[in-house]
């Protein structure tokens, strides 16, 4: 079975990661696609990288940039950041990094720069961490960080009315241009949702792993997904982002 397999933001949490790829049963004829935040937040950031980049020995997998991953980037390559990394998940990873040798963290820096912007497959399927804002799609995206911070994909999601047919006018181009559209960077849990939501064409896979939910994966042919258990159940000691 070869299949395609898309993962939220892991924002440190590499026990979560690995009991959710066991309970999807992932082998190595998968595609794993990594919406990113692969850090930031519970204590194993840069685990989570070394995990990664062994996986990626393995098997095919896409990594996606997201914008804590920048952050990261950023203090790795500058050892400076700004108080609001800091405060939103920068603390742990800061933490951890203190006791990483230099070479991992010189492979750990390899690893983050050669991250993707975005993943559109044969099927016009758009994998992006947060989304764009250029009515006329990625390529024509003049501030090229939206494709990490952008919210504003989702919001109009949520936001859309249903009453509103594809062929009208008034529909949203940006949500015309794509078969489908797989994000992450604003967790479910936002709307009180620990599961993926499908808004018009947009798949949210951020299910709060960062916060109190889980880690989610999920089968894009199919639609079928699995989850860790919650993110604060598997790290009793600590408080991740909350």
């Amino acid at each position: 079975m070869n299949r395609k397999l898309v993962i939220g933001d892991i924002h440190g949490g590499l026990k979560a990661l690995i009991q959710v790829l066991e309970r999807a049963n992932v082998t190595q004829n998968d595609t794993l696609i990594f919406l990113g935040d692969y850090v930031d937040g519970w204590s194993e950031s840069p685990q989570v990288l070394d995990f990664l980049m062994a996986l990626d020995k393995k098997q095919n997998c896409v990594f996606i940039r997201g914008n804590h991953d920048d952050l990261l980037l950023n203090y790795l390559k500058n050892n400076s950041y700004n108080i609001e990394w800091f405060k939103h998940g920068g603390k742990s990873t800061i933490e951890a990094y203190e006791k990483t040798d230099e070479s991992t963290i010189y492979k750990h820096i390899n690893f983050l720069e050669k991250l993707v912007s975005n993943y559109l497959d044969e099927e016009n399927r758009l994998f992006i961490h947060a989304g764009f804002t250029n009515l006329k799609g990625i390529d024509f995206e003049h501030f090229k960080p939206l494709f990490y911070w952008d919210r504003t994909l989702w919001e109009l999601a949520l936001a859309l009315d249903k009453s509103i047919p594809f062929e009208s006018e008034l529909y949203p181009s940006r949500l015309k241009l794509y078969k489908e559209i797989y994000i992450g960077h604003t967790p479910t849990t936002k709307i009180n949702q620990t599961t993926p939501i499908h808004k018009a064409c947009v798949w949210n896979i951020d299910t709060g792993a960062a916060f109190t939910g889980p880690l989610t994966i999920l089968d894009i042919e199919t639609k079928e997904f699995w989850q860790s258990d919650s993110l604060p159940s598997l790290y009793s000691n600590e408080n991740g982002r909350n």
